[in-house]
């Protein structure tokens, strides 16, 4: 497994930036930068499913471990989702995607929000993360910083 680091100060306070960043119209917002056709569906709770969702109906379904309220995410992916939902745990690209790990942090300094974002992830996956997430962060930062 890889450790991947994602780091951007964003001129809001940490409150802020959580909401737009979970809001599910927002979220599509920001992560469509990086991620065209992309959603969610479930609920932002400690010990939840979430099934993150491409254009295309595939995706991957994570259980929400940590859920500290505008401090801390962790999430572990379970699954893969074929098209239609069907969840996927024995085939080799779901093996090789159950385990990978999303940890947000945020922290608040004077209104200013330091935003990691900490993937442990196979390391096939680490271009489509390194090219992906800066543009979702730019992304987020605009919408918190300019509302639009």
């Amino acid at each position: 497994m890889k450790n991947l680091i994602y780091k951007i100060a964003i001129s809001a306070g940490a409150q802020k930036v959580w909401e737009i960043m979970l809001a599910p119209d927002t979220y599509q917002e920001w992560v469509n930068a990086a991620w065209p056709g992309s959603f969610y569906e479930g609920r932002w709770a400690e010990g939840e499913n979430l099934r993150f969702i491409g254009k295309d109906g595939s995706g991957t379904l994570a259980l929400l471990e940590s859920y500290k309220p505008y401090t801390y995410i962790s999430a572990r992916h379970i699954a893969i989702l074929q098209s239609g939902g069907i969840e996927d745990r024995e085939s080799d690209i779901a093996k090789g995607w159950i385990g990978t790990t999303e940890n947000y942090m945020f922290k608040d300094e004077s209104g200013v929000t330091m935003l990691t974002v900490e993937l442990i992830i196979n390391p096939e996956w680490e271009k489509m993360f390194n090219e992906g997430w800066p543009k979702a962060l730019a992304r987020l930062k605009e919408i918190c910083e300019t509302g639009s």
